[in-house]
């Protein structure tokens, strides 16, 4: 029977791994990102439609009154933001719809679409995460830190969160299909299928 697809939000702190993660959740096919609005210029190479839609700051602000962003957040001066019909649409496609974003972001969703499921990715441990972005060997110490100081801080957002994932070392790929295992479990909950029984009843 068609359904829709979950709305899936998944966090994390730097160093978890998400975008090897989401890369192969979406090699599946089972899954599509939404391409983000923003207010910010295009930077070289950036294809409207493809990395960002880019819009006015009023236009921005005109999609919030309206409800028409599912959620957002000010970053130097700039408006980003999840477009909520692009959003809604790729979930009656039927697939599922992947948001990457922070745990702010992710509170917004769960207001206004209860039944997403917030997924937050973590390394092992949090001297896990140290080594892999010391190894990056492309911050500097005072961004390193920074960053370190900011997972202490997301990490207060766990308990609103549905499910916690570890993205072992060399792991994405398992950690992607642990993350689908979730959602197979989702989609069989029974407040998605609030007319199983009518369903069943029928002639």
């Amino acid at each position: 029977m068609a359904q829709k697809g979950i709305l899936v939000v998944i966090s994390g702190p730097a160093g978890s791994g998400k975008g090897t993660v989401n890369a192969h959740l979406l090699q599946t096919g089972d899954f599509a990102f939404s391409v983000s609005a923003t207010t910010r210029a295009p930077r070289p190479g950036e294809i409207e439609g493809v990395n960002y839609h880019f819009i006015t700051k009023e236009d921005f602000l005109r999609r919030i009154a309206d409800g028409d962003m599912l959620e957002y957040t000010e970053y130097c001066g700039n408006y980003y933001g999840t477009p909520r019909r692009e959003a809604e649409a790729v979930l009656e496609s039927g697939k599922n719809l992947i948001l990457e974003i922070e745990v702010d972001g992710a509170s917004q969703v769960k207001r206004k679409f209860p039944d997403a499921v917030l997924i937050m990715l973590l390394p092992p441990s949090y001297a896990v995460q140290e080594q892999r972005l010391r190894g990056r060997g492309t911050e500097t110490e005072d961004k390193v830190l920074a960053r370190l100081a900011q997972a202490k801080e997301e990490l207060n957002y766990l308990p609103r969160y549905d499910y916690v994932v570890y993205n072992e070392d060399g792991g994405a790929l398992r950690c992607a299909e642990e993350i689908m295992e979730i959602l197979r479990a989702e989609q069989h909950c029974v407040y998605r299928h609030p007319d199983a029984i009518e369903n069943y009843f029928k002639s």
